[in-house]
């Protein structure tokens, strides 16, 4: 097999790895691999980067992992699982921070998604709009025992998920000032629906893991709670960084071990 185009990687590369911790920033992957290697020991190894798309190999025990960014937003996401999943990928596991909605979250907490609200483009092209967003069960008890384990406080519930930073998340300060009449009065709507948070990738992750009979899940970490405030703080984004990675890092512990891979992979076999 050739390499895939967008990740720039062979599935000789992976060496048969089937779980990818998927951050955002291309910058936070050598971080993360560090925090892998850090709590496990083992090595660490770069395998790409091209465009918004950096890879890093980890290895320890008998494991093997992958640590792939997405870049923001849907459209970016959609392509890294797509080729992930090509090379054999079948377990994603989204790592981010985000921004609360609702008052009794507190900074440096830590949001596990169960489901999205599908505010993107992105989804659309893999499934209808009726079709539901829902993280893997397996991924989100996971994450729900590394929450717990590490003593972080959590949150599980429903994320909105939005193709856009500004309008789609009904924020006024930007170059306009303006949002448009089907997100003027969203905010408000979302938390009194009980969502959660915000964020930009898991509508796409979790439709196409739904409908390509993958596993899917998503550990965020708040940076800030625009139900009282919106500016972030260095600190602040520090705080939930960390908490999501250390959550995430024990997830990939138990789900390692338990061995379970997607149908579809069990067929491959």
């Amino acid at each position: 097999m050739t390499k895939v185009y967008h990740l720039n990687l062979e599935k000789k590369q992976i060496q048969k790895a089937r779980l990818a911790l998927m951050p955002g920033d291309p910058f936070r992957v050598p971080k993360i691999a560090e925090e892998i290697r850090n709590i496990y020991g083992g090595e660490i190894q770069p395998l790409a980067w091209k465009r918004e798309y950096q890879t890093y190999l980890c290895q320890f025990d008998a494991h093997k992992l992958l640590v792939t960014s997405t870049g923001i937003g849907g459209p970016s996401t959609s392509i890294a699982i797509e080729e992930l999943a090509l090379l054999g990928v079948d377990t994603f596991l989204r790592v981010g921070t985000t921004g609360a909605i609702q008052k009794q979250v507190e900074i440096g907490d830590v949001i596990i998604t169960s489901g999205s609200v599908r505010l993107d483009g992105a989804s659309t092209h893999y499934a209808p709009i009726q079709y539901p967003a829902l993280a893997h069960h397996e991924v989100v008890n996971a994450l729900v025992e590394a929450a717990r384990s590490q003593k972080i406080p959590y949150h599980v519930g429903v994320t909105a998920s939005a193709d856009t930073f500004y309008p789609g998340q009904e924020r006024y300060d930007s170059y306009t000032g303006y949002v448009i009449r089907d997100f003027q009065g969203s905010l408000q709507e979302w938390q009194k629906l009980g969502v959660l948070n915000y964020e930009m990738e898991t509508a796409a992750m979790f439709t196409m893991a739904g409908v390509m009979g993958l596993r899917a899940g998503c550990v965020a970490g708040v940076i800030v709670n625009r139900a009282g405030r919106e500016n972030i703080t260095a600190a602040d984004l520090q705080l939930g960084e960390h908490n999501a990675v250390r959550a995430a890092a024990a997830a990939v512990d138990l789900l390692l071990k338990a061995g379970k891979t997607s149908k579809k992979a069990k067929k491959a076999e």
